[in-house]
C-alpha cells in the first residue's frame, strides 16, 4: 500500500481517542465523601470551640473546609476536570439543602406546636360559645371546602376556554396580545388587591358592610384564574400540531379537534395544573379577612352571611388570643397544621391526577 493511500484510509476513517486514555488519573475512594465531611466537621467544631460554638457558624465552616479539601484531594488525585466536578456539585447540593432548610423548620414547628390539639373534639366541634379550653375547627374547616370549590367551579371553566383562545384561535392577534399583558398583571397582584376589589363589588350590590362566603370565592377566583389560564396554555402548546393537521385532514371540525383531540392529550397536565392551582389559593388569609370575615359557628350558606375559614380562624386565634392564652395559641397551630395537611393532599392529589391522565406511550 502506498503512502497516499495510507493517508487517504486515516483522513477518512479518524482514530477517536477517549479522553481517559488522554489524560490516565487515578480516582478517590469510596469513603473519601463521608470521610471529608467528617473530618471538616470535626475540625470546624475544633475551630469554633476556642471561641464560641455556633451552630450556623459550625455549619458553614464544614462545608467550607470539605469543599476546598475535597477539591484539592480531587485535583492531585483525579485530575483538574474531575475536581471541578466534585466542587460543582458540592456547591449544588450544599444550596438544594440550605433551600431545604426553612421548609423543615417550618414543617416541625407547625407539627411539634399543633399536635397538642389533634384529638376528635377539635375536628367535630365549632368555636359557638367556647371561652378558654375546647372548641375545634369544624365550621372553619367546612367553610374553607365550601368557599375553595366554589372559587374553583369560577375560574376552572373561565381560565380553560381563555387558554384554549390563547392557544387555538387567539395566535398573535392583539386582542391575544392584550389577554396574555392581563394575565401577566392579574398574576403578580397581591392578594389583599383581590379582596378588596371583592369588598367593593359586592358593596355595589348589597350594600356597606356585605361579608359573605361567595365574596371570599370571587376573590380567590381572581388569585385563581390566572395560574390556571398559564398551567393549561403551556400544556396546549406541547400538543404536537401533528395531531391537528391529522383531524383537519379527516375533515374534522376545529371545535371538535380542540375537544377529541387536543384536550385529552394535555388532560393530565391541565388537571395538574388545577389541583395546584386550588392549593395555591387555599391557604389565602387576606382577601378571606376583608371579603368573608369571621364567626364562631357552622354556616353552610356562601350567599348569607359570614363564615369561617381555617387561614382566618388560625390567624385571629394567635392575633388576638384570650385569657389564658395557652389554648387559642394550640388552635391556632393545629389550625396551620389541618391547613397544610389539606394543601398537602392536594399536591399529591395532582401528581395521581397527572399519572392517571397522562398519554399512555404503550
Amino acid at each position: 500500500m502506498s503512502i497516499d493511500t495510507e493517508k487517504r484510509d486515516t483522513e477518512r476513517d479518524p482514530v477517536i481517542v477517549e479522553p481517559a486514555v488522554l489524560e490516565r488519573q487515578g480516582r478517590l475512594p469510596r469513603f473519601a465523601v463521608p470521610g471529608g465531611v467528617v473530618v471538616a466537621a470535626a475540625v470546624a467544631g475544633g475551630l469554633l470551640a476556642l471561641t464560641g460554638f455556633n451552630i450556623a457558624l459550625w455549619v458553614l465552616g464544614t462545608l467550607v473546609l470539605f469543599a476546598v479539601g475535597l477539591y484539592a484531594a480531587s485535583r492531585a488525585v483525579e485530575g483538574r476536570r474531575k475536581a471541578t466536578d466534585r466542587l460543582v456539585t458540592v456547591i449544588v447540593t450544599a444550596a438544594f439543602l440550605l433551600a431545604l432548610l426553612p421548609l423543615v423548620s417550618v414543617l416541625w414547628t407547625v407539627v411539634s406546636n399543633g399536635l397538642t390539639r389533634f384529638d376528635a373534639e377539635f375536628f367535630t366541634s365549632s368555636m359557638r360559645g367556647v371561652v378558654g379550653e375546647g372548641g375545634g375547627v369544624y365550621h372553619a374547616v367546612l367553610g374553607t371546602l365550601i368557599i375553595t370549590a366554589l372559587a374553583a367551579v369560577i375560574s376552572i371553566p373561565i381560565g380553560l376556554l381563555t387558554a384554549v383562545y390563547l392557544v387555538e384561535y387567539g395566535k398573535n392577534s392583539r386582542l391575544a396580545r392584550a389577554i396574555t399583558f392581563f394575565v401577566d398583571v392579574m398574576t403578580g397582584i397581591p392578594s389583599i388587591v383581590a379582596g378588596l376589589f371583592a369588598v367593593a363589588l359586592f358593596t355595589l350590590l348589597l350594600g356597606p358592610g356585605a361579608r359573605l362566603g361567595f365574596a371570599g370565592s370571587v376573590a380567590l377566583s381572581v388569585l385563581m384564574i390566572p395560574i390556571v389560564v398559564r398551567a393549561t396554555e403551556e400544556m396546549l402548546k406541547i400538543v404536537p400540531n401533528e395531531l391537528r393537521e391529522a383531524a383537519f385532514a379527516l375533515g374534522v371540525p376545529k371545535w371538535r379537534t380542540i375537544l377529541k383531540v387536543v384536550i385529552p392529550t394535555s388532560v393530565a397536565g391541565i388537571a395538574s395544573g388545577v389541583t395546584l392551582a386550588i392549593a395555591r389559593v387555599i391557604g389565602e388569609t387576606a382577601p378571606l379577612l376583608v371579603a368573608v370575615g369571621v364567626t364562631t359557628g357552622v354556616n353552610l350558606n356562601p350567599f348569607d352571611g359570614r363564615m369561617a375559614t381555617l387561614p382566618v380562624f388560625s390567624y385571629f386565634s394567635y392575633a388576638t388570643p384570650g385569657v389564658p392564652r395557652e389554648p387559642y395559641l394550640d388552635r391556632a397551630w393545629a389550625a396551620a397544621l389541618v391547613l397544610i395537611i389539606i394543601v398537602m393532599v392536594l399536591n399529591l392529589l395532582a401528581r395521581l391526577i397527572a399519572r392517571a391522565f397522562a398519554p399512555k406511550t404503550r
